[in-house]
């Protein structure tokens, strides 16, 4: 029956500790509405207050990509209407070490070399040279609120502690869908 399929679906999501999986378009009131049920749940389920934050503002940046895409892929489609494939997903999971935070979306194929350069770059720095990168890029005021300049990646690279983990695979001639896995441990 349904429910069956249903209850299986959630058992799953229990059993892998999902707490939160989400595919669509973004909207900024959906980005708010999900990272108000993060810090709910990250409430409930995580007694480390630096922790819960760290978690909290991995979400909120990586959720601000993602719309960030969307909001691109729609203003370039045909009448500014949402391209087809201008969707996010989100997963956010608990480990054994701590938290894992999936995100994906397309892109277009052209971007891809600059983005890897710069997850490259940001993989390359440990933490107090990501620091020190953060705050030039916050002091030399080229970042806007749509680039970011790399700041959001820096940002996610610093809270996390680790290297970011991402991936492209080609789509269409035009589109290559992007995903982002961080990983944020005590």
């Amino acid at each position: 029956t349904m429910l069956d399929r249903v209850l299986d679906l959630y058992n799953d999501l229990e059993r892998h500790r999902v707490m939160l999986s989400f595919k669509g378009d973004l909207t900024p009131e959906l980005v708010t509405a999900l990272l108000g049920l993060v810090e709910r749940k990250m409430e409930h389920i995580e007694p480390d207050h630096r922790m819960r934050k760290r978690v909290f503002n991995v979400v909120m940046e990586c959720l601000q990509n993602l719309y960030h895409h969307n909001a691109l892929r729609a203003n370039a489609a045909e009448g500014g209407q949402p391209a087809e494939e201008a969707q996010g997903v989100v997963m956010i999971a608990q480990n054994d070490a701590g938290y894992s935070v999936l995100t994906g979306n397309f892109m277009a194929g052209a971007e891809v070399d600059t983005l890897k350069a710069q997850l490259e770059r940001v993989n390359a720095l440990g933490p107090d040279e990501l620091r020190d990168l953060y705050k030039k890029k916050l002091a030399d005021g080229r970042y806007t609120s749509s680039g970011g300049g790399g700041l959001g990646l820096i940002d996610i690279a610093r809270r996390s502690g680790h290297k970011l983990e991402y991936g492209f695979v080609p789509y269409d001639t035009q589109s290559t869908f992007f995903s982002l896995n961080v990983n944020v441990t005590a």
